[in-house]
């Protein structure tokens, strides 16, 4: 059953795809991707929107709960948590590692709090 939950987890999976595409095609580099931003506005526009949008799906739904939503925000989580790693990796290749550093943790920290929220659903979802 598609649901409005279900429509936001999945913009937020869509819009991951896009910005995690346009880094590996960039190599990293602000605006050499096929996204023409830089760095900053490219994390703005493609990432603060799947974390505001995974968090209001799974505050969305009442009864009943959803599996699938559940995958939905791991898969996000998880998605973030790669974005989060890959950062912290290239922090030290960068003249600005330590904001990369926290960056990278933080971003580590935000997908591991959605891919918890992925698991609360699926264990509520399963009392119903």
């Amino acid at each position: 059953m598609t649901s409005v939950p279900h429509i936001l987890s999945g913009i937020s999976i869509i819009l991951l795809v896009i910005y995690g595409a346009d880094v590996i095609i960039g190599g990293g580099e602000g605006g050499a991707g096929f996204l023409p931003f830089d760095g900053m506005t490219r994390g703005i526009g493609f990432g603060m929107p799947p974390i505001i949008l995974s968090f209001i799906a799974f505050f969305i739904p009442r009864r009943p709960r959803f599996k699938g939503l559940g995958m939905m925000l791991i898969v996000t989580g998880i998605l973030i948590i790669i974005g989060g790693g890959l950062s912290l990796a290239s922090a030290a290749e960068s003249e600005h590692a330590a904001r990369m550093i926290g960056e990278g943790g933080g971003l580590i920290g935000i997908g591991a709090i959605i891919a918890a929220l992925g698991a609360i659903e699926i264990k509520k979802s399963s009392k119903n």
